[in-house]
């Protein structure tokens, strides 16, 4: 029987290089601005606090805001919506500092899974509020009792800060998917 036996011969290693000089590139693409850990995601952030936050101060100003239902629902709203844009504006700034991204799918479906939540619950608080509001002052003709023009202001920053937040979610789920 005449049978081949591979044989092994020994590979010299590689020289040591400097490896900074002969880096291999990565087959990751660039980061879009408004992903999680860049500054166009801490702009945004920014923004959907400010608004959020601008809209809780105005509606907790007014003295008759906890009588209606849907204006204590914009203010647990906007409540939610400063303190987790807060948060992640906090997480943005440390990874812009230290240079990283977020990256890990878990942690970019929490950031995901989290905006769409606030989102969702701001833009129906926003809603419920602007109904209310226009019966107020247009079918009701009650604006001189009322404080229909700290009602609207409100509404319309809790709209913005929904303006705010869509992007981060739909870069968030876009980066998710991706994966």
């Amino acid at each position: 029987m005449n049978v081949i036996h591979p044989t092994v011969h020994p590979i010299e290693a590689p020289p040591v290089t400097d490896a900074a000089n002969n880096a291999i590139p990565r087959g990751r693409m660039k980061d879009m601005q408004g992903t999680p850990g860049t500054p166009g995601a801490l702009a945004l952030r920014f923004f959907q606090f400010a608004f959020a936050l601008v809209a809780l101060c105005v509606m907790a100003t007014t003295s008759d805001f906890p009588s209606v239902t849907a204006f204590r629902y914009l203010v647990a709203a906007v409540s939610l919506q400063s303190i987790w844009s807060l948060t992640l504006a906090i997480l943005d700034t440390y990874a812009i500092l230290v240079r990283r991204r977020f990256r890990h799918p878990r942690v970019v479906s929490l950031f995901a899974i989290g905006d769409g939540i606030t989102s969702t619950l701001t833009f129906t608080a926003a809603c419920a509020s602007a109904g209310i509001t226009v019966l107020i002052g247009n079918d009701l003709n009650d604006c001189a009792r009322n404080h229909c023009t700290r009602f609207e202001t409100a509404t319309a920053m809790a709209f913005m800060s929904w303006f705010a937040v869509s992007p981060s979610f739909l870069l968030n789920f876009w980066t998710l998917a991706s994966k």
